[in-house]
């Protein structure tokens, strides 16, 4: 695994969408589009005003710092416009994986084939430059949707985590697991992303 990557400044890119480092100045195009509880019912957290949304951006600052995650902009290449947030998180250079996720869209912008284009270039930046020999994804429980998301990536389904995280209004949550291993890549490429090749 290449870790020093991850210490450089990283654009993905694909007709669709262009991911761009989070501490671009245009973090503060976020918004326009964050303040909507139906994005955070299920992340743990909520970003109801400007004090949230000042947090929010602080602390994805201070874990990208810390090494703890590589944050990006999802921004739209229709409409020029920032459509989201993403990142590798839980980044554990000793066992060569991540977790993609921690990621969400403006209302506008969902159902419209940005997440697919964006997970692409995730994964196969994921493992063909950094060379993770392991990807995970995980949704929470009730979160039927964005389940459904990730099986249409080709990953695998690993289980139930219960009690996985209190969110922040103390309610416990169980999570689901996914995952995709470098082994299973290049197949998974070519199944369900075939219009990125």
């Amino acid at each position: 695994m290449d870790s020093k990557i991850l210490q450089s400044e990283i654009i993905l890119e694909n007709e669709k969408v262009v991911l761009i480092p989070f501490e671009n100045e245009r973090n503060i195009e976020l918004k326009e589009i964050i303040f909507d509880d139906a994005i955070w019912k299920y992340m743990g957290m909520y970003v109801r005003d400007e004090k949230d949304f000042e947090s929010y951006i602080q602390n994805t600052l201070e874990q990208k710092a810390a090494g703890i995650c590589y944050p990006f902009l999802i921004v739209d290449k229709a409409t020029n416009k920032v459509a989201g947030s993403t990142r590798y998180g839980y980044l554990n250079p000793a066992s060569q994986k991540c977790e993609i996720g921690w990621t969400w869209y403006g209302k506008q912008f969902q159902g419209t084939g940005l997440n697919k284009a964006c997970k692409f270039e995730l994964l196969n930046f994921g493992f063909e430059n950094i060379q993770f020999r392991r990807i995970q994804l995980s949704a929470d429980l009730e979160n039927k949707k964005s389940q459904r998301a990730i099986e249409k990536l080709g990953a695998t389904k690993e289980g139930v985590f219960r009690n996985n995280y209190i969110d922040s209004e103390g309610k416990s949550k169980d999570d689901v697991y996914y995952s995709i291993i470098s082994e299973d890549w290049e197949a998974v490429k070519a199944e369900y992303f075939p219009e990125f090749i």
